[in-house]
């Protein structure tokens, strides 16, 4: 910023006083760095000629003592009457920020949880015997072609409450440049993908919970890789996550996987091969659904009723 006259002022550091122990000018007032103030003579656009100033002297610009037109200024004239002193004291030092401990991450107004698990929701039951308006995180498993994506979208837009729906497909499709494609087979590139989607809608799912949104996510989660499968999911969203298998026969999982197109489009042998490797979910004690004759109306409301008696009786994983 460029200042029509004079050099900028100094920073405040007390009421009245710049470091240095300067005066504060007022606007349109150069700085008077030769007439520092003391306590017989405090700072004031309208104090008077010092006694060892001689009458007549001229005066800085921007003073309000100019003569008047009917009393030229005289070798016997007095100086004006001095404003009343205040009582001498010492500046005082500025007042800095308040101590405290350092304020956590937060999005919006609501405070976001410091990392840790989300523990497990125990709200009232809906009349109706669904989750009503129960804040939850849930995990939907299943094969390519079980239908999870659909199912649990419109789980998520037929609650009574906010619920966010978290696709891990999606956001695995976030890497646009080096994206690891499930036809190209499985390799450490691919896994290493993997593990940072689910570590993102970890973080996202509590990032909802926080601000009182609920969620679903769905992956295809192996019985048989309980580290990087529950386990990981564990880790990234806490104990309170309910998970629910999606688990319909094979013909309806090749039928609606040679219905998909690009990357999302698995081979009929690869297809069937995760779905022999899910049937390893029946005696785990998750609760499953076999949506072979269901459709997507009648799955969902399936789904909130489990999830209803999952919010009494947590499934043991």
């Amino acid at each position: 910023m460029q200042h029509s006259a004079g050099a900028p002022l100094p920073p405040p550091q007390g009421p009245g006083y710049g470091s240095g122990g300067w005066a504060r000018q007022g606007p349109g007032q150069p700085p008077l760095p030769h007439q520092p103030p003391t306590p017989h003579q405090p700072p004031g656009p309208h104090r008077a000629p010092a006694p060892h100033q001689p009458p007549g002297s001229h005066q800085p610009p921007g003073s309000h003592q100019t003569p008047g037109p009917h009393q030229p200024p005289g070798p016997h004239q007095p100086p004006g009457p001095r404003p009343a002193q205040a009582p001498h004291s010492a500046p005082v030092p500025p007042q800095g920020p308040p101590a405290g401990p350092p304020a956590m991450d937060s999005t919006g107004h609501i405070q976001l949880p410091p990392g840790g698990p989300v523990p497990m929701p125990a709200p009232p039951r809906a009349p109706d015997g669904g989750t009503g308006a129960a804040t939850l995180a849930v995990l939907l498993i299943g094969p390519a072609g079980a239908g999870k994506t659909t199912v649990a979208r419109h789980w998520a837009m037929s609650r009574q409450v906010p619920t966010a729906h978290i696709s891990l497909d999606d956001v695995r499709e976030w890497v646009c440049s080096g994206f690891a494609d499930p036809q190209s087979g499985w390799n450490d590139h691919s896994e290493a993908q993997y593990r940072l989607a689910r570590r993102t809608c970890g973080f996202a799912a509590r990032n909802f919970l926080a601000n009182g949104i609920s969620c679903i996510l769905d992956d295809a989660v192996f019985p048989d890789r309980p580290v990087v499968g529950l386990g990981g999911w564990k880790r990234h969203v806490g104990p309170g996550l309910l998970p629910v298998v999606l688990l319909p026969g094979l013909e309806i999982v090749l039928e609606r996987n040679a219905e998909r197109s690009g990357n999302r489009r698995l081979s009929d042998e690869e297809v069937a091969g995760i779905h022999g490797r899910m049937a390893g979910w029946y005696g785990s004690g998750l609760p499953i659904i076999d949506n072979t004759k269901y459709d997507v109306e009648t799955t969902a409301r399936v789904l909130d009723d489990i999830l209803a008696r999952s919010l009494t009786s947590p499934p043991n994983w």
